[in-house]
C-alpha cells in the first residue's frame, strides 16, 4: 500500500482539471513523515483515492500526479505509458526509417510521466530524471527503455538545478550499453544530418525542440546572407545552407560549439566557404554593430527568464537583443527570433517586438509564429508545458 496524503477540505476541485501538480499548501501533512520520492495516494476527506503520484518533501510541488485514480505504478504501467508516448511520435512522422530519427520520446507531465525526459538519437537514448519520484523509478524506467527500443546505449543527463531543489544529487553517465562513440551521435532531422553531444552538449545533447523553426528557416533561406546569433553548434545555420542560403555567419561565446558548426557543414556536404564563425558575447557583439547588413537574422538565446524573480531584468534583456538584432536586417529581409523562457509569454514577446520595432522606425510583418516541435507536446491540462515561441517576420 502506498502512503496516503489527504487534501484539505474544499481542495478536491484542484484535481478536476487534471493539472498534474499538487502544492504543499493544499495537503494535510501526515504525522508520520513520507519518504521523498515515494509513490503516494491522494485522498479526499472521506478517504476516497483521487490520484496516484510521487511525493517531494522539499519542493513546493508536493505531489506530481501520474494517474488521476488509484493505480499501481509498476513496470508494466510504466512500459505501457512510454510505449503510448512513442506511438504518438510515430504518428507525427518521427522514428526509425523516417527522415527524422532524433526526437523526444517522453516530455514529462505532457506525456503523463512527471520528472522524466527521454530523447532518442537514432540508436542512443538519453534520459533525464528531474525529480526524486522519477529517480526512485530509475531501474524500471531503464528496463522498460531497453525492452522497448533495444538501444545501443542509454546515457543519463540528470545534471539540472531542479534535482537540487528535490534534495537529490546531479547525475550523468552511461546507464546501459557501450557508449564508445565518443561525445557524438549522428541522427537525421527532416533529412538533414545532425550530431548530438550527450556528454558535453546542452540539454541532452541537442536542441530537439526547434525542429519546426529550422524547417521554416530552410524554406526561406535561398540566396540570402544570414546572421545566426547564439548559434550554438550551428543547426539553424546548416538548415539555412541546406535551403541554398549564400552564406551564414554564426556568433556564439563557445569556441567548442563553433567548431561543431564546421563539422555539421562537412557532414552535409556544404562548402566551407559558405559558413563563417565568430567567438563573441552576443550582447557585446550587437553593441558594436550598425547598419542593415544581412538578408536574414536568426536569434535563439538561452532562457533569460528562469523564474518569476527574473521577469523584469529578463524583459529588458530581450528588448535589447531584439531591438539591436532587427536593425541588422536589410529592408524586406527576414527576422527570426525565439524565446524559450516559459515566464516570458507570447504576449510579452509580441509587446517587446512591437516596442523595439517602433523605436527603430521599422515595421515587422509576422509571417509565422512557431512553437516547440510536437514531440515536446503542449498539454491542455498542463499550461506550463508551453515555453518556446518563435516569430518569423519580414522587416520593412
Amino acid at each position: 500500500m502506498n502512503p496516503t496524503l489527504t487534501l484539505k477540505p474544499e481542495k478536491e476541485h484542484l484535481l478536476e482539471s487534471r493539472h498534474p501538480w499538487i502544492f504543499s499548501g493544499a495537503l494535510v501533512m501526515p504525522e508520520t513523515p513520507v519518504e521523498p520520492g515515494s509513490l503516494v495516494n491522494i485522498v479526499d476527506a472521506k478517504g476516497k483515492i483521487l490520484a496516484t503520484g510521487t511525493y517531494s518533501a522539499q519542493s513546493n510541488i508536493a505531489v506530481r500526479v501520474f494517474e488521476f485514480s488509484e493505480a499501481a505504478i509498476d513496470e508494466k504501467w510504466l512500459k505501457d505509458k512510454i510505449q503510448s508516448a512513442h506511438e504518438r511520435r510515430l504518428l507525427l512522422g518521427y522514428g526509425p526509417g523516417t527522415d527524422t530519427t532524433g526526437y523526444r520520446v517522453v516530455f514529462g507531465e505532457s506525456d503523463g510521466l512527471p520528472g522524466l525526459v527521454v530523447d532518442r538519437y537514432s540508436g542512443v537514448i538519453v534520459v533525464q530524471l528531474t525529480t526524486a519520484g522519477a529517480d526512485k523509478l530509475r531501474d524500471i524506467i531503464i528496463k522498460s527503455l531497453i525492452e522497448l527500443f533495444k538501444p545501443s546505449a542509454i546515457f543519463e543527463r540528470s545534471d539540472i538545478a531542479n534535482r537540487k531543489e528535490e534534495g537529490i544529487e546531479e547525475r550523468t553517465g552511461t546507464l546501459y550499453g557501450d557508449y564508445s562513440l565518443g561525445d557524438r551521435v549522428e541522427f537525421e532531422e527532416n533529412g538533414i544530418k545532425f550530431q548530438a553531444h550527450p556528454i558535453s552538449g546542452q540539454k541532452t545533447g541537442f536542441y530537439l525542440d526547434q525542429k519546426d523553426t529550422r524547417k521554416a528557416i530552410r524554406e526561406i533561406a535561398e540566396d540570402k546572407d544570414i546572421l545566426n546569433l547564439f548559434s550554438y553548434t550551428g543547426s539553424s545555420g546548416v538548415a539555412a545552407l541546406m535551403g541554398k542560403a549564400r552564406s551564414v555567419l554564426n556568433i556564439d561565446s563557445s569556441r567548442w560549439a563553433l567548431k561543431q558548426c564546421h563539422e555539421l557543414a562537412r557532414l552535409n556536404g556544404i562548402e566551407t566557404n559558405r559558413i563563417k564563425t565568430e567567438e563573441s558575447d552576443v550582447f557585446q557583439w550587437l553593441n558594436s554593430q550598425s547598419g542593415d547588413k544581412f538578408d536574414m537574422v536568426t536569434m535563439d538565446p538561452p532562457a533569460i527568464i528562469k523564474s518569476r524573480n527574473d521577469i523584469d531584468e529578463g524583459r529588458k534583456a530581450y528588448h535589447f537583443l531584439n531591438r539591436a538584432a532587427m536593425r541588422l536586417v536589410r529592408n524586406g529581409g527576414i527576422f527570426v527570433t525565439s524565446s524559450c523562457s516559459q515566464f516570458f509569454t507570447q504576449e510579452d514577446f509580441a509587446t517587446t517586438l512591437r516596442r523595439a520595432s517602433v523605436q527603430n522606425g521599422l515595421t515587422l510583418n509576422v509571417l509565422k509564429v512557431i512553437h516547440q516541435s510536437p514531440d515536446h507536446p503542449i498539454s491542455i491540462y498542463f499550461p506550463e508545458s508551453f515555453y518556446l515561441k518563435s516569430f518569423v517576420c519580414q522587416v520593412g
